[in-house]
């Protein structure tokens, strides 16, 4: 019951936050000027979206693995290499209101969500790949919620949703902001 509920919660924020995606791309191509309070609100809030966003994904995956007790193939494992130190890294620019954390942010996430492409890839279209030898599967299915909302998907999501709002800050703290 707990397993499924966390299922139904997490895979709303992914939905959510894929929703999010795509309305900041369009935000940024058509509004961002007609908008601008938007924008100034994602650069000032950016560090602590971010740092909740890689917090949600840290706990999700430890709760996945030990609380219900699914096994992380060796791909997730890849993806939390790039994941947790995420936190840490937004905790940290939120103590010392370090704007040029991003940088950092940057790399890992974007390493991160290239994994998660190729991890979804090969989720989606049952391929077998040279990174399963050890432990479970990279196809198991241990989540599957709205029809296409997996655990690859979820890291997927959230590296690239850190991506842009990395982006967003970046860009602001390159002109000045």
């Amino acid at each position: 019951m707990i397993v499924e509920s966390v299922n139904k919660i997490l895979s709303l924020g992914t939905i959510s936050l894929q929703i999010f995606i795509v309305f900041l791309v369009i935000y940024l191509l058509f509004l961002k000027e007609k908008y601008r309070f938007f924008y100034d609100f994602l650069v000032k809030n950016t560090i602590i979206l971010a740092f909740i966003i890689s917090s949600v994904a840290t706990l999700g995956s430890l709760f996945y693995s030990l609380y219900a007790g699914f096994v992380p193939c060796e791909l997730c494992w890849y993806q939390r290499i790039f994941m947790y130190p995420l936190v840490i890294v937004f905790g940290l620019a939120l103590v010392k209101k370090d704007n040029k954390i991003v940088d950092y942010a940057l790399a890992l996430s974007s390493v991160g969500a290239l994994i998660s492409l190729y991890h979804n890839y090969i989720f989606y279209k049952e391929t077998a790949s040279t990174f399963c030898v050890l432990g479970e599967s990279c196809i198991t299915k241990y989540v599957s919620e709205f029809g296409y909302i997996s655990i690859p998907m979820m890291a997927l999501t959230a590296f690239l949703s850190i991506i842009c709002l990395s982006l967003i800050r970046k860009s602001a703290v390159d002109k000045g902001f």
